[in-house]
């Protein structure tokens, strides 16, 4: 088997570039995308090693061209990590705004779907496959000031389980056990270093470090997918 190949979608972020060392330490080779070529370019300058690619991922064309660029020149995906995302919302229910819900939609949802799919046929054929998003503990518990954040996040959880059944599906197909997995890894909000040294005085109660996000990522690699497939993963 080659060294697998790791696309992460919105890369650019403190996560993404915890994510992207966390699987470069772990011998993976990585592919970070984002949507602005300048920020893209820095964070993997942040990495150990990572490859800088733009694309604007809620442009279903845009998404099929870098799936044809990325096969021509790396090969097929092992592993698409969805870190593309956003939080807009506040008051009451009466001021969650269209423009808002548009906002979330494009780029929560649709830059997933976008990718999940482009990338699907490499990932059920993978012997590692695995899709990652990371949710919120919102869709859980929503509130009426987070409905549209909430309800975009609940559509995306409900995308990864469809999906799972596909994998599943076409490991039955094929007559073989199940090798890839799709996953939600669940978190109240991320906190990373500049963010505490921002605001020394806050103690960010129930985020994850961005830290614990790249590992955990790292180690579903090395877990069986069957004990993994269509898993919904809360992190502390």
């Amino acid at each position: 088997m080659t060294t697998p190949l790791v696309l992460i979608a919105g890369g650019s972020s403190a996560a993404g570039i915890a994510v992207a060392n966390e699987l470069l330490g772990t011998g993976m080779r990585v592919l970070t995308v984002g949507s602005d070529a300048g920020r893209i370019s820095a964070a993997a300058q942040l990495t150990a090693g990572a490859v800088p690619l733009v694309c604007d991922l809620a442009d279903p064309a845009a998404v099929a061209e870098l799936a044809a660029s990325v096969h021509t020149d790396f090969g097929p995906v092992d592993g698409l990590i969805h870190l593309v995302g956003g939080w807009r919302g506040g008051a009451d229910l009466a001021a969650q705004s269209d423009t808002d819900w548009d906002v979330l939609h494009a780029s929560v949802l649709r830059t997933l779907r976008n990718t999940s799919k482009a990338f699907f046929a490499d990932l059920a054929t993978s012997p590692v496959g695995r899709l990652a998003i990371v949710s919120s503990s919102s869709v859980t518990a929503p509130t009426a000031g987070n409905a549209n954040y909430a309800a975009i996040k609940a559509a995306a959880e409900t995308w990864v389980q469809a999906v799972a059944q596909g994998f599943e599906a076409e490991a039955a197909t094929g007559g073989t056990p199940i090798a890839s997995a799709a996953v939600v890894l669940v978190v109240k909000a991320l906190v990373d270093d500049s963010m505490r040294a921002r605001s020394p005085e806050r103690k960010f109660p129930g985020f994850t470090d961005v830290g614990l996000l790249g590992r955990t990522v790292a180690e579903l690699f090395s877990t069986d997918a069957s004990e993994l497939n269509g898993a919904r993963i809360i992190l502390n």
